[in-house]
């Protein structure tokens, strides 16, 4: 995980936004059948709604997350599910310590 790349996905208000309700998904997205939303994550699909932009927009988003190492994929089936890396996200205070 490079720091530039964490400093760069936390840089827009929209990607932020989809860390925050990542966070606690249950409260910002109705799971599908039989998905655990805590455990397998959230759909592509479910988010772009969320963002109320276009599919393309939030899956570049989800890309620059997921390059950063801030969120996670499941593919199940033909959907695929985005959900935070908590563990990547406590390690960015040590980041942030040792980099600045």
């Amino acid at each position: 995980m490079k720091p530039i790349e964490i400093f760069k996905a936390l840089s827009n208000e929209s990607r932020l936004q989809i860390l925050h309700w990542l966070k606690e998904p249950e409260r910002h997205f109705v799971p599908h059948e039989g998905i655990d939303m805590r455990k397998t994550g959230v759909c592509v699909s479910q988010i772009t709604e969320q963002l109320k932009m276009t599919q393309s927009t939030a899956s570049q988003y989800l890309n620059i997350l997921l390059r950063a190492g801030l969120i996670k994929t499941e593919r199940i089936g033909k959907y695929t599910y985005y959900k935070r890396d908590e563990e990547a996200i406590k390690n960015i205070a040590a980041i942030l310590e040792q980099e600045i």
